[in-house]
């Protein structure tokens, strides 16, 4: 059994161009199906957030029309409410990575608010993806890479094939004309090599001991991934 530590966004918002607080957090099916999919596994998990406040959901992720209907809707959203480890949840800052076997970032648009600029997650995935260890990131979650700045000033993740939430899908979703950036723009700007599938369709892409997704599809995926390195 491995312990696995997941790191979320400790905010319920993120902040636009024009300087209104859209309403938001992590991104459920971002959450729950990786975590079910590791659990049933038999692994360990932990989840830590800035602070160690327990994280929002966003609402609109518990709606049905995004969840396949009501039925899964309703699963979704009895993990999230029930979970222990997810309302019970660390101090980022007291997470040490010689403690985890490895780290996994779910999405949502929480972590382009915090984690994007969040220093302590930046070392910790600097020291992730030079010990070898599964770091496995999905969707908006690959904000967080932005922070991973070497002594140098160039980005840990430069050079790296990988995937997040594109600029196509930011569009369709209504967010890209009110955006203060696009996640896909600065990963490439920091050196990455984004690799883009088709909007909305399951993207998994796998450098060494980094594993990215592009979307909410991607989760399984992901975890499937995260698993192999695992087993």
């Amino acid at each position: 059994m491995s312990k696995i530590l997941f790191v979320m966004t400790g905010v319920d918002y993120w902040t636009l161009a024009d300087g209104t607080k859209h309403p938001t957090g992590y991104w459920a099916e971002e959450f729950v199906v990786p975590f079910q999919a590791l659990k049933a596994a038999g692994h360990e998990i932990v989840v830590a957030t800035p602070g160690g406040v327990v994280p929002a959901v966003d609402k609109g992720s518990l709606a049905p029309e995004v969840n396949g209907g009501q039925e899964t809707a309703d699963q979704r959203a009895g993990v999230v409410a029930t979970s222990t480890e997810l309302n019970n949840p660390i101090a980022l800052e007291r997470a040490g990575l010689a403690d985890y076997d490895a780290v996994f970032y779910p999405g949502g648009h929480g972590p382009m608010e915090d984690l994007a600029v969040d220093a302590t997650s930046g070392e910790l995935l600097s020291a992730t993806l030079d010990s070898g260890k599964p770091l496995a990131v999905v969707c908006h979650a690959p904000a967080a890479l932005l922070a991973a700045t070497k002594a140098d000033g160039s980005n840990a993740f430069a050079g790296y094939a990988l995937t997040g939430f594109t600029n196509v899908e930011e569009t369709q979703a209504g967010f890209a004309d009110k955006a203060k950036w696009l996640l896909q723009d600065r990963l490439v700007a920091i050196g990455a090599d984004f690799r883009e599938a088709d909007p909305w369709a399951p993207n998994v892409v796998v450098d060494r001991n980094l594993i990215t997704g592009q979307n909410p599809a991607s989760s399984a995926g992901v975890a499937d991934e995260l698993l192999k390195k695992l087993s």
